[in-house]
């Protein structure tokens, strides 16, 4: 039976880099796939980020491949008007995806597109999970003419579920990022990873590091982590900072995970508005997204690994997009995709 795939292609560059990705899951098997507007393009058409009639279908899907949201034409700082990360909200919620997942591996290829050298980034193969669905990001706020409140608030449940899920995909060692020097919510954070990690994980590492000094170490020593797991806020920062180290944020994908139901997969760097309709944008980390999805969201191992390897052959043989400093553009890196695609 073929595999049932909601896309969302989203704003900006986004339905440059999903036109790709859908010929990519052509040429690996049958898929079914349904597309529904998101974000800004969803705003436009029916008045909001994410309609009821997206959120069943999504709900329904096997997997969601989204590929980006926003842009300056539906920015405002007016509550009452609808955003377009409001959707994205709105989509972790409602598909319950509490595990952000985010693979940081700089391929030998582009150690010299990093601005870290080389020797510093070299070996680098990291993973950041962020916890999605709690902290700042979703308390309660509140907005006077003279002052705003946002409020951070965990349960013990949420942050089991996210450290549950960092020591089942460590190799070694867990790294847990708070503030437990300073925040209530980062000291409760500290004593259930430190609890769960001694009632289930007890062969598994685990570090506790300050998210100032982790943001130092990620540009100072990538190499010096395996998993990452932090709360929503410190995990939004912190796997953007290691995006760089891959050279580009063009590179990197990222998958959302729950609970039973689909899970989201996406690339991490936005709908770069400022080069949309060009046919520069770089399809890789859609296409790594793909891989993700096929693997974490489908349980289809050999055809994520094909699309990786084909994406790391593409590079070796010397492609490069304009973010990675060359010319290809988004349907030239496209076919070279597909031309080392076994």
């Amino acid at each position: 039976m073929a595999h049932h795939i909601v896309t969302l292609p989203g704003d900006g560059i986004g339905p440059e880099i999903m036109a790709p990705a859908v010929e990519l899951l052509a040429k690996l098997g049958d898929f079914e796939l349904e597309e529904h507007p998101f974000g800004g393009a969803s705003i436009d058409m029916h008045g909001t980020a994410l309609t009821d009639e997206t959120l069943q279908a999504c709900k329904a899907a096997d997997a969601v491949l989204l590929a980006a949201v926003g842009g300056p034409k539906w920015d405002t700082t007016d509550p009452a008007k609808p955003r377009p990360e409001q959707g994205l909200l709105g989509l972790r919620k409602g598909l319950g995806l509490y595990a952000n997942l985010r693979p940081v591996r700089p391929l030998p290829a582009l150690y010299d597109a990093s601005p870290l050298r080389r020797e510093r980034i070299e070996g680098t193969d990291l993973l950041v999970v962020r916890e999605l669905t709690g902290g700042i990001y979703f308390g309660e706020k509140t907005r006077t003419a003279d002052a705003a409140s946002d409020l951070c608030e965990y349960t013990v449940e949420e942050i089991e579920r996210i450290a549950r899920t960092a020591f089942q995909a460590a190799r070694s060692k867990v790294c847990s990022v708070d503030k437990a020097n300073v925040l209530e919510t980062s000291r409760l954070w500290r004593e259930v990873v430190t609890n769960l990690h001694a009632r289930e994980f007890p062969h598994v590492e685990l570090e506790h590091v300050l998210v100032d000094n982790a943001a130092m170490q990620l540009v100072s020593s990538p190499r010096h982590f395996d998993v990452i797991v932090t709360e929503n806020m410190f995990g939004d920062i912190l796997s953007d900072e290691a995006a760089m180290i891959t050279g580009s944020i063009g590179m990197l994908p990222s998958a959302s995970l729950g609970g039973d139901g689909p899970g989201l997969f996406e690339p991490v760097h936005g709908s770069a508005p400022d080069i949309a309709g060009q046919g520069i944008a770089n399809p890789l980390a859609m296409f790594l997204s793909v891989a993700l999805m096929l693997r974490h969201g489908l349980g289809l191992e050999s055809e994520a690994a094909a699309v990786e390897s084909a994406v790391d052959r593409a590079l070796a043989a010397g492609l490069r997009t304009p973010d990675l400093g060359g010319e290809a553009g988004t349907a030239q890196a496209a076919q070279t995709v597909f031309a080392h695609l076994e």
